[in-house]
């Protein structure tokens, strides 16, 4: 008899893991995640979201294969892509990403697809079988899985509104305590369709599909994005970045803590900092509704690590000083948040669902952050760093 399992999901109930999933789930390069928080250092805001990431990879997984039964889609080949997704990602999930691609050029998805396909492999475990070998083992091709997760084969785990999406909105949402990242995944699942191997939803699912668009733009702006949330995010890239350059992509949350803690002095401190909550403050944030088309521009065009430099050499504190322009690194650990390229299908007009709704259509308009640029420093040098920023800022 084959061997069956149940893991207990705090948000679905029991689900079933046998097979291929069974032997996933026992693979160090899943395993590794159940040592990455889903949500990074936003446990010092919410301190529910000590999720991790193997709990969100699960449950993508058991969300992939119900859509994949509701499109008549192979069950297993979306199952087994939604449960190796992340295993590319990094010690607290999305914040070092950004510094990773520009020392690797690799994103959690590159490293994630090496990984499936048997070209990269954990340098801290002697490997008995890999990833590939169990694929193989079932009949499973690696390159259909990596096809799957890239989103060039089927749009259930990567697409406008997919698997990823409706779980790490529910999840976070659970553990948080926030009320914006409730869904109604059923309804979005049943009027789901296939349409030239596209992706589309029935004119009855609008309703569903409106309430998921404006919890995911609530959920980036009040527990994603939340400003204390990215203080400490930059706080972590800054002591990681001013460090002697190491390899950090296979670590896990406390392992990374422990390298930098080793190292003492500049590392050690951020480390200890973010352990015990003592972080750096706000010395001036400015929104974008505050600017004119001439000072959003000149912001824009801002060299954000010179500037740095600059205010650190005004106060004698090199790292001291962090400036926050949300942007590309937002938009590289969630490419998905820009776009809108959901389809509805009306008799045999698809049409997008922004120009169905005045409701997606606002989404779309809307900013990513309330801020475009925000300087933090330790409390003591906040008043010294505030008047240098400003100067540097507004001129004078």
């Amino acid at each position: 008899m084959e061997n069956v399992k149940f893991i207990r999901d705090s948000l679905y109930g029991n689900i079933k893991i046998d097979g291929v999933f069974l032997q996933l789930m026992e693979s160090p390069e899943i395993q590794r995640l159940s040592g990455i928080k889903q949500l990074g250092l936003t446990y010092l805001v919410y301190p529910g979201a000590n999720h991790t990431r193997l709990e969100h990879s699960l449950g993508t997984s058991y969300m992939a294969r119900k859509i994949a039964t509701a499109l008549d889609f192979n069950e297993t080949i979306a199952g087994v892509a939604a449960l190796l997704h992340d295993i590319g990602h990094g010690p607290f999930s999305h914040t070092l990403e950004y510094l990773q691609h520009r020392r690797m050029g690799k994103s959690h998805v590159d490293i994630t697809k090496e990984m499936i396909l048997g070209h990269l492999f954990l340098p801290d475990y002697e490997y008995g079988i890999t990833i590939k070998d169990i694929l193989s083992d079932y009949g499973i091709e690696a390159r259909k899985i990596v096809d799957m997760i890239e989103g060039k084969t089927s749009k259930i785990v990567n697409g406008a509104l997919d698997a990823d999406q409706m779980d790490y909105l529910m999840r976070d949402a659970y553990y948080t305590g926030v009320a914006y990242g409730v869904i109604d995944s059923d309804r979005i699942i049943q009027t789901m369709k296939l349409h030239d191997d596209e992706i589309v939803f029935e004119k009855k699912g609008i309703s569903a599909l409106e309430s998921m668009l404006v919890a995911r733009a609530l959920m980036y702006s009040s527990v994603y994005l939340h400003k204390t949330v990215r203080i400490a995010e930059l706080m972590l890239v800054k002591a990681v970045e001013l460090a002697e350059p190491f390899d950090f992509w296979y670590m896990n949350d406390g392992e990374l803590m422990e390298k930098l803690k080793s190292m003492g002095g500049y590392q050690k401190e951020i480390a200890l900092r973010l352990k015990y909550r003592k972080l750096f403050k706000k010395a001036i944030s400015i929104n974008l509704f505050e600017l004119n088309e001439k000072q959003r521009e000149a912001i824009e065009e801002m060299d954000i690590k010179e500037m740095e430099m600059k205010i650190s050499n005004k106060i004698g504190r090199e790292g001291y000083v962090i400036i926050d322009m949300p942007g590309k690194d937002i938009l590289l650990s969630e490419p998905r948040l820009k776009k809108m390229d959901i389809k509805i299908i009306d008799g045999d007009k698809i049409i997008p669902l922004h120009e169905c709704t005045p409701i997606a259509h606002a989404i779309k308009a809307r900013e990513i952050t309330e801020w475009s640029i925000m300087v933090c420093t330790p409390e003591k040098y906040r008043a010294e760093v505030k008047k240098y920023a400003e100067k540097m800022i507004f001129g004078g």
